[in-house]
């Protein structure tokens, strides 16, 4: 038995006056009305109606069944209503998850310009290195970072790629140099970061002569990237740094670029979510949003990245720098 339907049944024909009248307004038959109502009392084990050839009338249980019925199907119906708008307009709570300097860099600024177009949008947005299960519900959307995905049943949207490169403090490339060769990596001190997507100890130079691989260890190991930077500028030693969290050293001077010939751990950023079907309003209008601004934003990054090294290579403001990276890939301020 469909005690819901039988209940909205229940109601029209009260409301409708008749078992006929009630019919003709659902569509139905006078037969499958009484049906449902005869249904629904020996459900309920009591007598709601008082039936007659003329006319119906509420037992005293039926009319406190009424009003219940009443409130619960209006309940039902703002129920199927918010759900429904919920896939056409972007309102509401939306989850996120986001590796953390990826989230720090790249989500939160995007999240500012996300609410500005949809203001009834709330975020929740968690910062973790680790993968989030998706389907325990803990998040609509993660952001991630990495060279490829494992094969799942995620909706995976490709945002855009992105790169590492070698960092130093000035004062560290003063007292120490800097490495001409990847294979000088070796007489440094290497900072290590850990994250999910690569491994921690291998670090494999894309340049000029294709791909070198070096194995490195050093006297510090972090798990975020800003930390990271924090023991680059303190002079612990060289650490690999992703190119959106080194920018803003870069163009202040408090970091120098190594091996600018060099990049490491290419990385492809990606959306994750359950599910194409259903996709809510706040889900879509998001995953839409970073499709056609994360690639804005990366670019962006390299191109400032692009545009500090030919500051450096013509500032002879800086010679000792300049000199000491082999060609001075670094902020000239």
């Amino acid at each position: 038995m469909d005690t819901l339907q039988n209940m909205r049944v229940f109601v029209r024909v009260v409301e409708a006056g008749s078992f006929t009248a009630a019919a003709q307004s659902l569509n139905s038959t006078t037969g499958a009305m009484s049906r449902a109502v005869s249904e629904l009392e020996a459900h309920l084990r009591t007598r709601l109606l008082n039936r007659s050839t003329r006319r119906l009338a509420l037992t005293t249980a039926g009319e406190r069944y009424l009003k219940r019925s009443q409130q619960i199907l209006a309940d039902v119906d703002t129920a199927e209503e918010e759900a429904s708008c919920a896939h056409e307009r972007p309102a509401g709570a939306l989850r996120m998850h986001s590796f953390a300097s990826i989230g720090q860099h790249y989500v939160l600024p995007a999240i500012s310009r996300y609410r500005a177009l949809y203001p009834e949008v709330t975020v929740e947005l968690t910062l973790s290195q680790r993968m989030p299960d998706l389907f325990e519900g803990s998040a609509d959307v993660a952001v991630i970072g990495a060279s490829t995905l494992p094969n799942s049943d995620l909706v995976s949207l490709p945002l855009g790629t992105t790169f590492s490169i070698l960092c130093a403090s000035p004062a560290y490339v003063r007292a120490h140099g800097a490495p001409q060769k990847p294979s000088d990596l070796a007489h440094h001190e290497c900072l290590i970061l850990h994250t999910p997507a690569f491994p921690a100890y291998e670090w494999v130079l894309d340049g000029p002569n294709g791909s070198e691989m070096m194995e490195v260890n050093g006297p510090v190991q972090v798990n975020i990237a800003e930390s990271l930077i924090v023991a680059i500028r303190e002079g612990m030693g060289i650490g690999m740094v992703p190119l959106y969290a080194a920018i803003a050293g870069l163009r202040d001077g408090t970091l120098v670029r190594v091996l600018p010939e060099y990049t490491l751990q290419k990385m492809n950023v990606y959306a994750l979510y359950p599910s194409r079907k259903f996709v809510d309003a706040k889900t879509r209008t998001w995953v839409e949003f970073l499709r056609t601004h994360l690639p804005k934003v990366i670019a962006r990054d390299e191109a400032l990245l692009a545009e500090v090294g030919q500051m450096d290579a013509t500032d002879d403001a800086v010679p000792v720098r300049a000199a000491s990276i082999g060609g001075g890939d670094v902020a000239a301020h």
